[in-house]
């Protein structure tokens, strides 16, 4: 990357701090902004397609990255899409994998997959901003987070059709190599898969909002709420509902069976690596279980608080009680939703480098029913 001003982006060091506005950093005017949204993922859900919604949003990340050479750090995935921001060097590459990537979403998922771009120059002209921090998950990788309002217009810019792209034409095929869903589901440990979105009112004050949700990590890391992944990795079971989806990753050149065929053998061949542990080369399958566990974005701010914890139904309830006090005293809006399983997605450069990186929400809607609370 030509402009290496994402080097003076702040990292922060204690997850505490991410609503506060103080420790971010403003967007350059000339920045671009993306954003991608599966268009009613309700009816993906209730189809039992959660997973394919995921994955259509983790392929808005992994069709850019490759699309800039991997040169692609403010990033943020949603569940149901994803938004992110490029300087304006990159600009017409990132716009190009968007509309590569709705097309495979709409083709190989049967999904549409909303896209559009627009720069932060355009967010401050109508009032907001877009200011960006990184979140260290580890040693190896760091998560961008997002304030000022301006990523949230920009997706109701998209969802008016106001920023959108076309999806390219079939075969200008989205780049997606190392993206992955092949993990099964997560069982939580204590009880519940709990999804949590939690915004500002609007005019509400930005000290008392970054107190109310300093509270709620509190309390959610007083009550042992972790991430889904154990600490030594995700189990290892064999992912069939995974099978499908993942044949549908590869290039289009290849017919259908032969990609599922393909997909089959090397899902045995993974399976039997990590259920026997063994090691091949340079590659470790305990140490990579174990940092999939610390590069999980199970949390993260994007103009909200986004939280996917395994959190007992007690702790869910102490959550409640207090985010109904701060919403009748005018300070958030929320929306919680509890389930049986997580899902993780992921983006895998290498699997020989430590800087692979997964993306868990609920199995049963996760931060998309979440958001539907917010809007209800």
């Amino acid at each position: 990357m030509s402009d290496r001003w994402v080097d003076t982006v702040p990292v922060l060091d204690h997850f505490e701090k991410v609503a506060d506005p103080s420790h971010y950093a403003p967007l350059p005017d000339d920045w671009h902004l993306g954003v991608s949204d599966v268009v009613d993922s309700t009816s993906a859900i209730e189809a039992g397609r959660y997973k394919a919604v995921n994955l259509a949003g983790a392929g808005t990340i992994s069709a850019v990255a490759n699309a800039l050479g991997r040169e692609f750090s403010l990033f943020v995935f949603g569940g149901d899409g994803a938004r992110f921001s490029v300087p304006p060097i990159q600009a017409p590459a990132a716009a190009d994998a968007l509309s590569r990537v709705a097309m495979w979403a709409e083709r190989e998922l049967n999904l549409r997959l909303r896209v559009g771009m627009t720069s932060v120059a355009e967010v401050r002209a109508a009032g907001f901003d877009a200011r960006v921090a990184f979140w260290q998950a580890s040693d190896h990788v760091r998560y961008a987070m997002f304030t000022g309002g301006g990523l949230e217009w920009a997706e109701a810019q998209l969802k008016s059709g106001a920023i959108s792209l076309l999806p390219a034409p079939e075969h200008e095929e989205p780049n997606l190599t190392g993206l992955s869903c092949q993990w099964g589901p997560i069982l939580p440990r204590q009880g519940k898969i709990l999804s949590l979105i939690v915004k500002p009112e609007p005019g509400a004050s930005k000290e008392r909002f970054a107190e109310i949700t300093s509270g709620v990590i509190a309390l959610l890391e007083e009550a042992a709420a972790a991430s889904p992944v154990p600490a030594d990795g995700p189990d290892v079971r064999w992912p069939s509902t995974a099978i499908g989806l993942q044949a549908r990753i590869a290039r289009r050149a290849y017919p259908g069976w032969r990609r599922r065929l393909h997909v089959l053998v090397t899902t045995a061949l993974t399976w039997l690596v990590f259920k026997l542990r063994i090691r091949i080369g340079r590659f470790d399958p305990d140490r990579y279980r174990r940092e999939i566990a610390v590069n999980t974005d199970f949390r993260k701010f994007d103009d909200a608080l986004m939280m996917t914890v395994d959190c007992s139904p007690d702790a869910a309830l102490r959550l409640r009680e207090v985010l109904d006090e701060a919403t009748t005293a005018g300070v958030v809006r929320y929306g919680l939703h509890l389930q049986d399983q997580a899902l993780i997605t992921c983006v895998v450069p290498s699997v020989l480098t430590s800087d692979h990186m997964h993306f868990v929400d609920g199995a049963d809607g996760g931060y998309a029913s979440a958001a539907r609370q917010l809007r209800g």
